[in-house]
């Protein structure tokens, strides 16, 4: 007898067919109008391939502790532990570390997408149990988005607009005449959605836009980051150089006395640096057509054209989160809002401009207004982080200066790491300084469904169960739904819940009665759902379905807000609403950054040569750029049936310009290198004109998979190549996915990066058989 079991996941909620303990089928969601493909593959977490199965230590580690060579992680046995030996060696290490060093160093700034659900989120328990247990340094930010949400804190006083809370797609779906598109708005990005995510919106949307005829242009190096039936007009950009074109729009607009003075004195502050910038003043060049088209690529004329059109209609200005993930990338976003204010139509239906449409599932979509269900992590004892992405950084530096949005700070000594349900070496920049850096912390912890690269390279290994094994929920401020997430299977091997490991730790270190309240994992998903029903009942009048009929239907309506207009009010009267800003409204001119001075983010939005770009590129030279891939979401599901569609021979494509892969001997389907000072990879030429000249596509999330000494990455793993820098001093942000590299044919046989990572397991791994009971 088949049992159907609600359940989500990143990439939306579905229903699994579940026949004797065995996972035979997934449906979608009933009321989702556009599901991911991608949840067909969640049954791969059923296989044991690349499970973590049982607690594990490194026999180096076992045996002088934090006086072991740190240098074997990675390449030394594993030696079985028991549950209570597990936890026991963690709760130690956490005590003789808070003891000998303080908390501060201690890192568990764990960053990680293992799962959508809210009670079992790895990293919010991980910090809750260490909150408890006296404090630990962790991050601020992230890097899908860092540099972006610092600028738009200081520039319109929060970040809503690149959270979600910018224009509904349905205002620019109604009313914008003119749709000018920075980066991907793609469906193929808008899969996944952080808590899950039940309703994909945005491919109707766009085909609202389309059906209206509405005037769109495609500004990206890939003509493929906007489906073809837009009728997108694609304007083939070099890869980070759109904050110029943005600048020379505007300085067009305001050389022809086309701005909008009035917006400019009413709603904004320090508009005259601006403009002052704009018309030459400090270089001696002013910011035109002509100007942008240098460096851009773009014809000039095609940019007076659009500057004229963005004056006559209805305009919306909307820009990726991709564009801030490079370097000075606080200056696209700044860029952005000072080309809206310049046209004068933010607060406007379907008008100004807004961040992340399509960078995830819910970014434009209805909204909701009520309680997002939620974990606490609790109160916070000590103050100590990092930007997410400067973790070489921190382990590399001990006591060195960095500093963060106007404020200096110190990197802390850090002796224990505690990672749990993430893979820095997938996300994280530059991983060959990761490598490095990886061997300075006295002990490493990791805890995880899935034997990832950085599992590989611990000292201790806890193995998660997947949300297939446990119960939660789901849902967030993006998602007009919050979901049940049944359990449909048992745990593989000896996984346990995210929950159950932390609360045992949490027991040996004497704070499990604050940490679990005395609710178990039904009595808090049921608190957590209770806590959302409450709050729209009482603040909102909108009325929920009670638990029991919630958990029985799977899923249950929230309160949303849908046609909304950002900073209609703002608008309408400023001195009413006035923003959270240095001075209440939109900073064009910022007296923070003339007083801090920073050579790399200016007083205002400015073009600043970004340390690698085709501008400055040696021949020979192309402009990598690594995006979200097809059918996964960063590193999980690697090898599952929609992420390997899009791998050839093994590994991933990069996708080349036929012209460039002609002067370089590279055919179609060719295994080819990719290097440059930083390190080297593998991949599968794949030639196409979507791509820009000069410019090379290459997905993340491949398994890091290193050939030995001097060798290059065998799967295609681009973060091998790209800048480990931050955006810029005031940002901090995430620089990983541009960078400049050379690409040539790969002469010799390559080996198969899947089963070299499986055979590298197996030399570290005991079978299953000498499981301890």
């Amino acid at each position: 007898m088949i049992r159907r079991v609600p359940h989500c996941s990143h990439w939306g909620a579905y229903t699994l067919l579940v026949e004797e303990g065995r996972i035979v089928g997934v449906e979608p969601f009933e009321h989702d109008p556009a599901p991911s493909a991608i949840i067909q593959s969640v049954t791969d977490w059923a296989k044991p391939d690349r499970r973590i199965l049982r607690p594990m230590v490194r026999e180096g580690w076992l045996a002088a502790r934090e006086g072991s060579n740190r240098r074997g992680r990675g390449s030394e046995r594993f030696v079985p532990v028991s549950w209570d030996e597990a936890t026991d060696l963690v709760a130690g290490e956490i005590r003789r570390v808070s003891r000998d060093h303080g908390n501060a160093s201690i890192f568990a700034g764990s960053y990680g997408w293992t799962s959508c659900g809210r009670f079992h989120h790895a990293c919010t328990l991980l910090r809750r149990m260490m909150n408890l247990a006296g404090g630990y340094t962790g991050h601020v930010d992230t890097y899908s988005i860092a540099a972006g949400p610092v600028i738009l804190r200081h520039t319109l006083g929060d970040e809503r607009a690149c959270g979600g809370q910018s224009n509904t797609l349905d205002t620019i779906a109604e009313h914008s005449e003119t749709l000018l598109v920075f980066g991907a708005m793609s469906p193929r990005t808008a899969q996944s959605e952080a808590g899950g995510i039940g309703a994909h919106y945005l491919e109707g949307y766009l085909r609202k836009i389309a059906e209206r005829g509405v005037k769109v242009i495609h500004v990206s190096p890939f003509r493929e980051d906007l489906p073809d039936w837009t009728g997108a007009e694609w304007w083939p950009i070099r890869p980070n150089t759109d904050t110029a074109l943005m600048l020379g729009l505007a300085g067009e607009i305001v050389l022809a006395g086309r701005h909008d003075a009035g917006f400019l004195e009413r709603c904004t502050s320090g508009s005259e640096q601006l403009l002052a910038y704009l018309g030459g003043d400090g270089d001696g060049q002013a910011k035109t057509a002509d100007w942008a088209a240098a460096i851009t690529g773009i014809g000039a004329q095609a940019i007076r054209d659009l500057a004229r059109r963005l004056t006559e209609t209805r305009g919306m200005i909307t820009a990726s989160w991709a564009l801030q993930r490079a370097h000075h990338g606080e200056q696209p976003f700044w860029a952005a809002i000072a080309l809206a204010s310049i046209t004068g139509q933010i607060g406007l239906p379907g008008g100004g401009m807004g961040f992340g449409y399509g960078s995830l599932g819910g970014v434009g979509a209805p909204f909701v207004t009520g309680k997002s269900p939620a974990m606490s992590q609790g109160a916070k004892p000590i103050d100590s982080f990092i930007p997410v992405a400067r973790i070489s950084d921190m382990l590399l530096n001990p006591g060195g200066a960095y500093s963060y949005e106007g404020r200096d700070r110190t990197y802390p000594d850090i002796r224990l790491v505690y990672w749990a349900g993430g893979n820095p070496f997938h996300h994280h920049q530059d991983l060959n300084r990761l490598s490095d850096a990886w061997t300075r912390p006295e002990t490493i912890i990791v805890q995880d469904p899935m034997f990832t690269a950085t599992a590989k390279r611990a000292d201790i290994v806890l193995p998660a169960s997947t949300s297939l094994e446990r119960n939660d929920l789901s849902g967030n401020k993006r998602s007009d739904f919050i979901l049940a997430m049944a359990k449909a299977i048992d745990p593989l091997g000896e996984a346990r819940s995210d929950f159950d490991i932390f609360n045992a730790i949490a027991e040996k270190l004497g704070v499990a009665p604050a940490f679990n309240e005395g609710r178990d994992e039904m009595g808090w998903i049921r608190h957590i759902y209770t806590e959302s029903c409450d709050y729209a009942a009482q603040r909102l009048g909108f009325e929920m379905p009670d638990f029991e009929a919630f958990w029985a239907q799977g899923y249950a309506a929230c309160p949303v807000q849908q046609g909304h207009t950002y900073l209609a009010p703002y608008r309408a009267d400023p001195a009413a609403h006035p923003l959270n800003t240095e001075s209440g409204r939109i900073v064009l001119g910022s007296d923070t950054l003339a007083r801090l001075g920073y050579a790399d983010c200016r007083a205002h939005p400015a073009w600043i040569e970004p340390a690698e770009w085709l501008g400055g590129a040696a021949e020979g030279e192309l402009h990598l750029i690594s995006h979200q891939p097809n059918g996964r979401l960063h590193s999980q599901l690697e090898t599952a049936e929609a992420s390997l569609a899009d791998k050839r021979g093994g590994r991933e494509q990069v996708r080349l310009n036929p012209a460039d892969a002609a002067g370089r001997g590279i055919a179609d389907g060719a295994t080819v290198r990719l290097w440059n000072a930083r390190g080297a990879c593998l991949a599968t030429a794949c030639l196409t004109d979507a791509v820009a000249r000069g410019v090379a596509i290459l997905p993340t999330g491949a398994w890091f998979t290193p050939a030995g000494a001097g060798g290059p990455e065998l799967s295609g793993n681009p973060n091998v190549l790209t800048l480990d820098i931050g955006t810029s001093a005031f940002g901090q942000g995430c620089s990983a996915h541009t960078c400049l590299v050379r690409i040539e044919p790969y002469e010799g046989a390559a080996p198969d990066a899947a089963q070299t990572y499986q055979h590298e397991l197996a030399d570290i791994c005991p079978p299953q058989e000498e499981t301890s009971p």
